[in-house]
């Protein structure tokens, strides 16, 4: 099975908010930190929010921070929230396939998407960040970041 890239870059974004620690951090820094256009990135945040695993606080001092929830949540659980458990196959579309009366297929296809989703279920997203992924996510800095330093004005 494979993760639609919007699933993908949410991931990220969870990833990189989980090691962020007190840092606040822009929609825009966390775009450039896992390379990703900003209008994705804010639609991920978005939907995030919507989950309850972002906080977004808005304005001075403002910025992202991964909740509580956040932090425990099952991976399995956010994939299935961010890629619905609709069927791996089209076969309803139009035109609908001539064998999905008798097919066995998207029995099969449908029973290995939730063994997919059920192996994700124990990871949450703390463990996903343990080392040596943690202190490596924890290194990214987005370009506005790099550019308020002293070693990149040198």
């Amino acid at each position: 099975m494979r993760l639609t890239a919007f699933t993908d870059l949410s991931l990220r974004i969870v990833m990189r908010l989980a090691v962020a620690e007190d840092e606040l951090l822009t929609t825009r820094d966390v775009a450039d930190m896992v390379v990703m256009p900003y209008t994705h990135a804010a639609k991920a945040v978005a939907r995030l929010s919507e989950m309850g695993l972002v906080e977004a606080r808005r304005g001075r001092g403002g910025g992202l921070r991964l909740t509580d929830t956040g932090h425990r949540a099952s991976v399995g659980w956010i994939v299935r929230k961010l890629e619905g458990t609709g069927d791996v196959v089209g076969c309803e579309d139009d035109p609908p396939c001539p064998l999905r009366a008798a097919c066995r297929l998207r029995t099969a296809l449908r029973a290995a998407q939730e063994a997919f989703f059920a192996s994700l279920d124990p990871v949450t997203v703390d463990a996903l960040v343990a080392s040596p992924t943690g202190p490596a996510l924890a290194t990214l800095r987005g370009r506005e970041h790099e550019e308020r330093t002293p070693e990149s004005t040198a």
